[in-house]
């Protein structure tokens, strides 16, 4: 039987279904959804009377609307029907779940369920995660319209429609999407790390999985250490390994030490060598210190190098490393030697070396500094990036102000890295 206007399931749990005779079956409490072409379709009410539940087929109703519910059914000859986690049930499984909002960036919760005629099936077209459906279900909707006419306003309609949900299935904690991988990419890593933290382990490892790896990694380093640990550790090493590669080294080294030392090593193995020998390099310098917070990832050349081929090698070279903020100078040995800006390379005549453009008066600062020394330097020589140098002058990597940003504005949990 079609359904007869806008219906939402609020409307009608704990309305009574009659028979034919006019009495009532039981009242309403629940509906069994099951899968339909093209939307989910209910395949029976679940009814309650004297604390006993019986199952009305959809194929035995006869009106189904929110003004009268009726069916073929006989009061006497209902069906008995028991709680099943097999079955999918409406209000049980799917109201107040959360939903993954991709286009909002949020998590919200499923609030009421609208219901259209399709054919002879009532589906499931949207659910309401607005106010509208809290309302609906404490019975106050009309009456709050009516107040907010007073004030030349009105309560807009917050429905997600089902073609964006995935497909359900019973003892559900959180309603996902149904193509995360696309939707998701297009927001911000911190957005998606938002989403992940919000919702269910189980849900947030499903919405993981899904992103292309670029944005995997880039959504991880969004995430508090705990979480990333929990993400990788449960993940196939060679996909972990994957993602990781396109983790900046100093981040990278971070997740890891955060990981089960046996699953660490198991990664580090499906990473290539050179990138695994940079993480576990950072690996072994304490956390609270510039060697913990450093990156690898830096762009050094040697100084007789001309303006304009540097210009050129910083094309094919820069675009693989996250920030780039210097070109620094170092001789045959890696010795740091000088630095010059981005602004001043490009500013400098192309046919000019390297070594007549540098600023030979460097501010650096040792692996075993504490991070609150390097802070300081950047802070007072208005630094964007501050190199690491070893005993004899080589550069082993630079602390981005962004480094320290996050030392100084650090996640609830804090790291404590631990070697591998």
């Amino acid at each position: 039987m079609p359904l007869f206007g806008e219906l939402f399931l609020s409307e009608i749990i704990k309305k009574p279904l009659f028979d034919p005779k006019g009495e009532v079956i039981g009242r309403m409490k629940d509906v069994v959804v099951v899968k339909g072409d093209p939307l989910p379709k209910v395949s029976a009410l679940i009814v309650e009377k004297k604390k006993r539940l019986f199952r009305i087929k959809w194929e035995e109703i006869n009106i189904f609307n929110k003004r009268i519910l009726s069916a073929y059914v006989h009061a006497g000859s209902a069906e008995p029907y028991e709680m099943s986690e097999d079955d999918l049930l409406a209000v049980r499984d799917i109201l107040d779940r959360q939903i993954v909002d991709a286009n909002g960036a949020k998590v919200v919760r499923a609030n009421d369920i609208k219901l259209e005629g399709y054919e002879d099936d009532a589906v499931l077209v949207a659910v309401d995660v607005g106010m509208r459906g809290i309302l609906r279900r404490l019975g106050v909707e009309h009456g709050s319209e009516e107040l907010l006419r007073l004030f030349n306003t009105s309560m807009p309609y917050n429905l997600i429609s089902w073609n964006y949900l995935q497909h359900l299935k019973p003892k559900l904690h959180t309603i996902t999407l149904t193509v995360p991988r696309q939707m998701l990419s297009e927001l911000h890593p911190a957005d998606i790390a938002d989403l992940i933290s919000q919702v269910s382990r189980e849900e947030g490892a499903h919405l993981f999985k899904d992103l292309d790896i670029e944005t995997a990694a880039e959504a991880l380093s969004e995430l508090q250490p705990e979480m990333q640990a929990q993400l990788i550790n449960a993940m196939d090493p060679e996909k972990a390994a994957d993602i990781i590669e396109e983790m900046a080294p100093d981040e990278a080294a971070d997740v890891l030490s955060d990981l089960p030392t046996e699953k660490a090593k198991e990664i580090l193995e499906h990473i290539e060598r050179e990138e695994a020998e940079d993480i576990q390099e950072l690996l072994a310098h304490e956390e609270d210190t510039a060697g913990g917070m450093m990156t690898t990832e830096y762009i050094a050349y040697p100084p007789d190098t001309l303006v304009q081929d540097a210009i050129d090698r910083f094309r094919r070279d820069g675009g693989e490393i996250e920030s780039v903020y210097y070109v620094y100078v170092t001789d045959a040995q890696e010795k740091l030697i000088g630095v010059t800006s981005l602004r001043e390379l490009l500013l400098a005549d192309p046919g000019a070396r390297l070594s007549g453009i540098m600023e030979t008066k460097l501010k650096t600062v040792s692996p075993e500094a504490d991070e609150m020394v390097a802070a300081e330097i950047i802070s007072k020589y208005n630094l964007v990036a501050l190199p690491v140098v070893d005993n004899e002058g080589c550069i082993l990597g630079i602390v981005s102000v962004d480094d320290i940003i996050d030392r100084i504005l650090p996640p609830a949990a804090k790291r404590h890295r631990r070697k591998v």
